[in-house]
């Protein structure tokens, strides 16, 4: 069903219809109304037209029906707002020579678009173009809506991700659109990089303030809700824009229908903000943001706090952890956390990645807890857990920091024998943090490749394991026969490779400058292979 405004015209684009400029038209009152909508031309000189309307009509005239008395005049201006009235022509010559003052009057002080014809034109002609332009831009405006319920129905059916249906409604309205859900925390959004600050900043205040205003009818975003069944699950923002043929409101709602059925496909699991707040993380380590500053709120409108918060980059490796997990075990300690996907880039293979935000540093015993949060108190899975954590940090930049730690720490093999559940911390590992503050550094990168590059060569021309035998042997110094373990390899072989590994590069393998130097270009490389 057509809602008022899709596909019709304003008073202002009436008068410029032919038609209408042969009568001359001048524009008494509320010139700033003429941007109302038209649905129907009524022709009428009675007094009593007012309940005969049922709103969004334009009313023509020669007013030799109207009554006299200045408050009758008055009081039947007041009844045509009242009955919604889109504007009012009055043809001069007939019966008014001159618009009368009260009439005038009354249309600024109701506000009413009063318009004056000073020359005699043909009703019936100027009613037959407006209904024609009605018509047209109506059944124009179905075929759009056709359109554009066959797009979004296609992409519910095809299961589109709730990202690619914002995406949709963006590049389909010409305007930046967001995804939230009820707590008002963005689970998707399009919008330019050069907007997000200014938009993402105060999200929830503002988003909050506008439905308020969107329920009153004074608010400047287009808000429609995310619901099937009873169920509300979010809403559709959309900001201002260009007109759509069909209708702005009607797009909106088209790409709310797709996400609602995908949600009920769905079921209970709240894969909403499990992708979003994945991909937002994914983006965000893969470097996909103009700014720091825009990215900040965008991932505080997220629901991770970032102004005034502790951050950390975590990697839980070596244990499943399960989508959503993470932000669960962080509200235990008055935190939230976001998780990435699992085999996010840069970590270690079914490792995941995870943001926390928390009021203060975490203690020992907070990150003990947190750690078997995270497999849902399974002892078992507790035994195999492996979790990296990176130096707190404030603001995103240090918080993506500390994610570098963290993934540069879960890179390391578990020891073997080791029982529990381990915590790697990046304050305890002066030299990978060191690393991380310098990895694009162009001179710690030549040293990588100047050092490394005999053994790096001779890997891959033989599909060998030299940079692997040479990790463990600087992962146990002073312990050869813990390296040989960790290297899969009995002590005879491991001593061959060492000897090997000391000819190629032309160095005493024992002397603790030449470990460090080793040891240092080593963890340079795995930063580089992220």
């Amino acid at each position: 069903m057509l809602q008022l405004g899709d596909g019709l015209p304003t008073v202002r684009e009436i008068l410029a219809l032919d038609a209408v400029a042969n009568g001359l038209p001048e524009v008494l009152a509320a010139d700033e109304l003429l941007d109302a909508r038209v649905r129907w031309v009524h022709v009428s000189d009675s007094g009593g037209v007012a309940r005969l309307l049922d709103g969004g009509e334009l009313l023509l005239s020669t007013g030799s029906g109207w009554p006299t008395e200045p408050a009758d005049l008055d009081a039947f201006i007041a009844g045509l707002v009242a009955a919604g009235l889109s504007g009012l022509v009055l043809e001069l010559g007939v019966h008014y020579r001159y618009v009368p003052a009260v009439v005038e009057q009354s249309a600024r002080d109701h506000g009413l678009a009063l318009v004056v014809l000073h020359r005699e034109v043909k009703f019936v002609a100027l009613t037959e173009a407006v209904h024609n332009r009605i018509i047209s831009e109506q059944t124009a405006a179905l075929r759009a809506r056709d359109e554009v319920r066959e797009r979004f129905t296609a992409l519910s059916l095809r299961g589109s991700p709730a990202d690619f249906i914002v995406h949709q409604l963006a590049q389909t309205l010409g305007s930046a659109v967001v995804l939230e859900n009820l707590a008002h925390e963005v689970v998707a959004a399009e919008v330019p990089p050069s907007a997000e600050e200014a938009l993402f900043t105060n999200w929830e205040a503002r988003s909050r303030r506008e439905h308020r205003g969107s329920a009153s009818g004074s608010g400047d975003w287009l808000i429609v809700p995310v619901e099937a069944r009873g169920t509300r699950w979010g809403h559709l923002v959309a900001l201002p824009g260009p007109a759509h043929p069909a209708g702005r409101t009607s797009v909106l709602e088209q790409g709310a229908i797709a996400l609602a059925l995908g949600r009920l496909a769905d079921g209970a699991a709240d894969e909403w903000t499990r992708i979003g707040r994945q991909r937002l993380v994914d983006g965000l380590l893969a470097g996909r943001f103009a700014g720091v500053a825009g990215a900040a709120a965008r991932v505080e409108a997220a629901g991770l706090p970032v102004e005034g918060a502790v951050l950390y980059g975590l990697v839980a490796s070596g244990a499943t952890i399960a989508p959503g997990v993470a932000d669960a075990a962080a509200r235990a300690l008055a935190g939230r956390a976001i998780d990435g996907a699992a085999n996010a880039a840069g970590a270690p293979t079914g490792a995941r990645i995870v943001l926390l935000s928390l009021p203060k540093p975490m203690t020992d015993a907070q990150t003990q807890a947190l750690g078997l949060a995270l497999v849902g108190g399974d002892s078992a899975a507790a035994e195999r857990l492996v979790l990296s954590v990176g130096s707190p940090a404030s603001g995103l930049e240090g918080a993506l920091g500390s994610v570098q730690e963290a993934t540069d720490l879960a890179r390391g093999a578990r020891p073997r024998g080791a029982r529990g559940l381990i915590v790697r911390r990046a304050d305890d590992r002066p030299l990978i943090r060191l690393v991380t503050s310098l990895r694009d550094d162009p001179r710690l990168l030549q040293h990588s490749e100047r050092m490394l590059a005999p053994l790096i060569e001779y890997d891959l021309a033989r599909d060998g394991d030299l940079l692997s035998v040479l990790g463990a042997m600087l992962a146990h110094p002073g312990n050869r026969t813990a390296a040989a373990g960790a290297s899969h390899l009995s002590r005879s072989v491991f001593y061959q490779r060492l000897s090997l590994i000391g000819d190629l590069l032309d160095l005493d393998l024992d002397d603790g400058e030449a470990q460090t130097a080793l040891h240092l270009a080593l963890l340079v490389r795995r930063g580089a292979a992220r």
